[in-house]
């Protein structure tokens, strides 16, 4: 026996106590279900759960000096929290209440119904609001109202008293009408259990005290923190930067399966809808107890909400700000002198139709973005007043066109460095080599090239420093349209250039053209004919020339971090930069251009040497004059320094007419690149803002000529 229990004590043990656990888990089953069954089964039944989120903070945009550009600021917003609305009151109750609050302080709330009463309290339509028509004929629709085209205000008013049960309030319009809007409003913003309803936005500290102390008996009004979009230079770069705004319906069915929610923001353009999927975050969520009185029971926190990343721009605020000074000066004066001149020669065609212009720097390092600039330009924190858009979309300037990465221009002689290339790598002509210019290039009668001089015998160096049309619609003519279309395209022109928000790919003529006869290749090889090129573009072309052929990716951001900045996600590593093309240029012949490029401002003879002859920086650089209806466009590229490039720039003026517009451009953004001391001066100077005066003030006073003195270094 002894040996038998020595040999199963321990299967026997687990035995018993495998039945003792089970009946003690039939003892409690029976309990819960039996015993207590019905206490439990009453509190499933008057307990409801309900899953809320909370929102998330957007990521900022800062420039590459981590100057904050778009930040966000803590505003508040005055919600309805349908889980908190006691069994004794109605919605309509509680809109109620807010109404004797905010028409007591006179404070604005969210209304978009577009009916209002008139003087006889009539209902009328409202078409003030630009979303008046959408709106209407949303409501009028089967799913909602089920209204034809011919009903009134008043049949619109009749059908929603009665979908919201409103008829205490339909002897008084202006009540009802107010309650209809907010009610209306709801429904669109699917307002319920988990889906808060934002009664009013960004209300004052005081309002938001009174709100507060109210919300204590009425627990279903809260004020709420919410995060608010700042913009914190509108003027600065509006077309790059973009905007946030709520979702429309379609963006809404486009990005619900994202998480987003009816009610969300979302980028419109630029970097805000670019960079759309790191800047938004994370909502959290949080789960709420109720009883069936509307007792809140427990509150838990699932997950916190997370901030968006961070996104690091290559602009420097400084050089951009520069920048848009000196465009918006230049295109000024551009249009002033051709104002005079016209007076003066009773003629048009000499700038006085210049209203607009682009300028754009990039590091040849990487071809990242230092500055773009466009002008006429807008304010972003005014977007959203629709007094201030509409302004806009009625300026026959368009402000609202981002010309430096959008726009396409006839870039004129700026392009000959590149048919220079071709036909030295082509084999056509060697540096050497010379062509007769007899001013009229007449190959092809019906494409005859005027000179702007005779310049007799011309090697390519001393073509590229006269810029002699003769010269180059000869080299395009032995080229022909599909070798120089090649090399342009490999250069960047025609090109997009890889940026990270809406651009052109512009125009390259041969390639692009829907009709092509030999007799255009001498134009296309002078910049005219069917081609148009984008600031961006050209911009491109200069860092790719100074490059050595190599052509990288253009980019608009360094690098993204975590929102506290602590964590990098995504990196333009400066030193690895993307390459989009690599020509493979002979050294030899890409040396002989850099050195003609030299000469257009180091030779008295060269177009851009009574800008830049005594600059202290040594540039290489192209000009250009490009002929359309009005006055002929101004363009120039540059890059500098030329024997050490760092920086490559193109500035284009529409309808400028005089190249040394353009050039002064130019001469100020290198100047804030090379000499940034000077750069509050240039902006001074450029704006008309008054020197300081006193004891500080060491700036010389501003003049209203281009200036042709360079910095001292």
């Amino acid at each position: 026996m002894k040996s038998f229990w020595k040999q199963y004590n321990r299967p026997i043990l687990c035995l018993v106590l495998v039945v003792v656990i089970m009946l003690s888990f039939v003892l409690r089953l029976f309990n819960w279900q039996v015993v207590v069954g019905d206490y439990y089964r009453d509190e499933v039944a008057t307990t409801a759960n309900y899953r809320l989120t909370s929102d998330e903070t957007r990521g900022e945009i800062l420039d590459v000096n981590g100057v904050a550009l778009e930040t966000n600021t803590t505003a508040y917003s005055v919600t309805i929290n349908k889980l908190y609305i006691s069994q004794e009151m109605t919605v309509n109750d509680v809109i109620m209440e807010l109404f004797i609050i905010f028409q007591e302080r006179n404070t604005p709330w969210i209304d978009p119904l577009p009916i209002v009463v008139d003087e006889s309290n009539k209902y009328q339509f409202d078409y003030s609001n630009e979303n008046a028509e959408s709106t209407l004929e949303s409501m009028r629709s089967e799913e909602m109202l089920d209204l034809g085209v011919y009903a009134t205000a008043t049949d619109f008013m009749d059908a929603f008293v009665e979908r919201y049960e409103l008829e205490d309030y339909a002897h008084l319009p202006d009540l009802c009408r107010n309650l209809v809007s907010v009610r209306y409003n709801m429904e669109m913003t699917a307002f319920s259990n988990t889906n808060p309803y934002t009664f009013a936005e960004d209300i004052d500290t005081e309002l938001s005290t009174i709100i507060a102390e109210f919300s204590q008996s009425m627990p279903c009004i809260e004020i709420v923190p919410v995060s608010k979009r700042l913009c914190t230079d509108g003027t600065l770069m509006p077309h790059i930067l973009g905007v946030t705004g709520s979702l429309t319906a379609e963006e809404y069915e486009e990005n619900k399966d994202k998480g987003y929610a009816y009610d969300d923001i979302i980028g419109k353009f630029g970097i805000e809808a670019a960079f759309e999927d790191y800047l938004k975050g994370e909502p959290g969520t949080k789960t709420i107890s109720k009883n069936s009185d509307g007792t809140l029971i427990n509150v838990v926190e699932l997950e916190p909400a997370k901030p968006g990343n961070s996104i690091f721009l290559t602009i420097d605020s400084n050089l951009q700000r520069a920048t848009n000074a000196s465009l918006a000066r230049y295109v000024q004066d551009a249009q002033a002198a051709g104002k005079a001149e016209s007076q003066q020669k009773g003629e048009k065609g000499h700038g006085e139709d210049c209203i607009a212009g682009a300028a754009v720097m990039l590091s040849v390092k990487d071809f990242s973005v230092l500055a773009a600039s466009t002008y006429p330009t807008y304010d972003l924190t005014q977007y959203s007043n629709g007094d201030y858009y509409a302004s806009l979309l009625e300026d026959e300037t368009l402000p609202l066109y981002d010309r430096a990465f959008l726009g396409s221009f006839a870039p004129g002689s700026v392009v000959k460095p590149a048919t220079a290339l071709g036909a030295l790598e082509e084999g056509i002509i060697s540096d050497y080599d010379t062509i007769t210019c007899t001013q009229k290039y007449d190959y092809y009668p019906t494409n005859i090239v005027h000179c702007m001089g005779t310049h007799g015998p011309l090697t390519v160096t001393a073509a590229i420093t006269k810029s002699c049309n003769y010269f180059f619609a000869d080299m395009g003519r032995q080229l022909g349209i599909d070798t120089m279309s090649l090399y342009m395209e490999k250069l960047g022109l025609g090109e997009k250039t890889g940026l990270e928000i809406s651009e052109s790919q512009g125009f390259l003529a041969g390639r692009d053209s829907t009709s092509w006869v030999a007799g255009n290749t001498v134009q296309a090889a002078i910049g005219q004919s069917d081609n148009t090129f984008t600031p961006v573009q050209l911009a491109t072309f200069a860092a790719t020339i100074a490059n050595d052929g190599v052509r990288y990716r253009t980019h608009l951001v360094s690098k993204i971090t975590s929102y506290d900045r602590q964590e990098i996600v995504l990196h333009n590593d400066p030193e690895k930069p993307q390459v989009v093309e690599d020509l493979q240029l002979t050294p030899y012949n890409v040396d002989i251009v850099q050195n003609a490029m030299r000469q257009v401002a180091a030779d008295p003879s060269g177009t851009a040497h009574s800008i830049f002859g005594d600059y202290s920086i040594p540039i290489a650089c192209k000009t250009g004059t490009a002929e359309n209806p009005g006055s002929d466009h101004v363009t120039f590229i540059c890059y500098a320094p030329y024997d050490d490039p760092q920086i490559a720039l193109a500035v284009v003026l529409e309808h400028g007419a005089k190249g040394k517009f353009s050039m002064s451009v130019a001469r100020d953004m290198l100047n804030a690149y090379f000499f940034p001391e000077t750069i509050e001066q240039t902006i001074r100077e450029n704006t008309g803002v008054p020197e300081p005066t006193g004891p500080d003030a060491t700036s010389a006073p501003a003049t209203s000529a281009p200036t042709t003195t360079a910095p001292v270094q």
